[in-house]
């Protein structure tokens, strides 16, 4: 459920960021942030702890806290701040959440090549929002890009947790993960 939840809230959020709806639906993502992206992924790593799978715990749980505290920053922050303090915050946000991707990208070589392929692509994603906020108005590019890394990232999710769990059903590989 954490990798779907990841996917699906993902993929909303990365046609807004490619440009391919208007960055006025931004508030359209945010139910699906809190709710499945946030609280799903939260669920998730509480459950991969109790079966003691650490990377899992701290992976969900983690990205399920982003999507909180992205739903927070934009619905909170942003909506009560200048526009010239936003920027460079959150392009400071989302390179932290890079630099973190990038560890949890080095801990994911030890599972399936899935997971690594979904750990690079996001951690590529955040370095290019980040360095589109940062850019300022001239950022759009930077922005863009990030959204469609975030495109394919989203669908790297989505098809890892659809093999994981086809896999796991059938009992037996049916979709490669390695």
């Amino acid at each position: 459920m954490g990798l779907i939840a990841f996917g699906m809230t993902t993929m909303m959020l990365s046609f807004i960021n490619a440009g391919i709806i208007a960055a006025g639906a931004t508030a359209a993502v945010l139910p699906m942030a809190a709710a499945f992206g946030g609280l799903g992924q939260i669920l998730a790593g509480m459950w991969e702890f109790k079966r003691g799978n650490t990377f899992g715990a701290t992976a969900f749980t983690a990205y399920g806290a982003f999507w909180w505290s992205y739903y927070l920053l934009i619905d909170v922050f942003a909506a009560k701040t200048a526009p010239s303090t936003v920027g460079p915050i959150v392009g400071l946000y989302l390179f932290l959440w890079g630099v973190f991707t990038l560890y949890m990208f080095v801990a994911s070589l030890g599972g399936p090549r899935a997971l690594w392929v979904v750990f690079i692509l996001l951690a590529i994603t955040f370095f290019l929002l980040s360095f589109g906020f940062w850019a300022g108005t001239g950022g759009k590019t930077w922005t863009n890009l990030g959204g469609y890394v975030g495109i394919l990232t989203a669908l790297a999710a989505a098809y890892t947790s659809f093999a994981i769990v086809t896999n796991a059903n059938f009992k037996r590989t049916v979709l490669p993960v390695n």
